[in-house]
């Protein structure tokens, strides 16, 4: 009984201590901006690390999407890609990394070498009509809300087949179609895909995200060729803003995670679809995930960045704004140091320190090394 309890006690002690070594450091002005610029310029995307440890990072500048850092955070060159460049990741496939790319401005997916030079394109005819073409057509009231933004009222939803000067022609979920009049006032909303991230499964698999649309998840083979969609506003997902997922390969069979900004939870489904289970609840808004051993790093943009453990536990935090933050307007007088604005993308270097970029008009990348 005795042995027993020295025992017990000793693997408490350890994971105490363990626990205990879950800590970070702030590395202050980590980033050496390009040359001429202050600050790296307009970021709304995302920040990942290559097998070599340079850093890559988006802004929203026409013909350089990316910047590649050093490890030592110093400017090495920019990449010739899209400026509404929204999410990416740096994976592996057949011996060679490549990005992995949701262009969000113009409703496709890429994958390119790490000069940027494109190898495959998923253009946006790639994804399925029926959510790729689902609106909403509505007339006006006359009235406007509390905000002084009119009014208006639902009269259909379904896919677009025709939009002309007198007329709208859906396709009814039913199948059916219906034709609506353009009166005066009458106007369809909400068409287009609005691509946020995507990630690549173990197969090969290319999981893409509809994050600021519909929150649908579209699976395309390793050639781009569309699988299947699941997900989605509907139940039993009700996704609200599911701004990024990653593949989860701390787990076997591999995982989708799914940080559902809008409701403000993380998420895991299987590689089909199917929901496991909510790993967290009530977070700042969850905009971005990042993997290493057996944590994740989530970057919220309504002012934190946490780590988790394997078993759904926050085990750290890094970077804590005492007040609810969701904005790009926070110029570089207001940064406080160490303390997050909206943290939008966020990655783990190949030794398990933390980079994280903001939605911010001027650009922000903070870091912190594990201890």
């Amino acid at each position: 009984m005795q042995r027993t309890a020295l025992l017990l006690l000793t693997s408490l002690a350890f994971i105490g201590s363990a626990n205990a070594e879950v800590a970070y450091d702030l590395v202050p002005d980590f980033i050496t901006p390009p040359p001429g610029k202050e600050t790296i310029g307009d970021g709304h995307g995302e920040i990942a690390v290559d097998a070599a440890g340079n850093i890559y990072v988006s802004v929203q500048e026409a013909n350089a999407g990316i910047q590649v850092y050093g490890k030592d955070g110093k400017f090495i060159k920019a990449l010739p890609l899209p400026a509404s460049l929204h999410g990416f990741v740096i994976r592996k496939d057949d011996g060679a990394e490549y990005i992995f790319a949701a262009v969000l401005g113009e409703a496709r997916v890429i994958k390119c070498k790490l000069d940027g030079s494109v190898v495959m394109d998923i253009p946006t005819s790639a994804f399925p009509a029926e959510q790729r073409d689902f609106v909403t057509v509505a007339k006006a009231t006359g009235e406007k809300d509390a905000k002084g933004r009119p009014k208006s009222t639902p009269i259909a939803s379904g896919v677009m087949i025709a939009d002309t000067k007198t007329e709208i022609t859906l396709k009814l979920a039913d199948g059916s179609q219906k034709i609506i009049a353009k009166e005066p006032g009458v106007a369809a909303s909400g068409g287009g895909l609005k691509l946020t991230n995507c990630d690549v499964a173990p197969n090969g698999d290319i999981y893409v995200v509809d994050g600021y649309g519909k929150s649908w998840i579209f699976v395309f083979g390793r050639d781009g060729r569309f699988k299947k969609v699941f997900g989605g506003p509907g139940a039993p997902y009700n996704f609200a803003n599911t701004h990024k997922i990653f593949i989860d390969t701390r787990f076997e069979p591999a995982r989708v995670f799914c940080c559902d900004r809008g409701n403000k939870r993380i998420l895991h489904t299987d590689l089909a679809g199917n929901i496991l289970g909510v790993i967290a609840t009530d977070l700042r808004n969850p905009s971005s995930a990042s993997f290493h051993g057996d944590l994740v790093c989530i970057a919220e943009i309504a002012g934190r960045v946490s780590v988790w453990d394997k078993t759904g536990k926050m085990v750290a935090e890094c970077g804590t704004n005492p007040q609810a933050t969701n904005t790009p307007g926070i110029a570089p007088k207001d940064w406080q140091k160490g303390i997050v604005t909206s943290p939008h993308g966020i990655t783990f270097d190949n030794d398990g320190n933390i980079l994280e970029t903001e939605w911010n008009k001027w650009g922000r990348v903070l870091r912190w090394n594990k201890k």
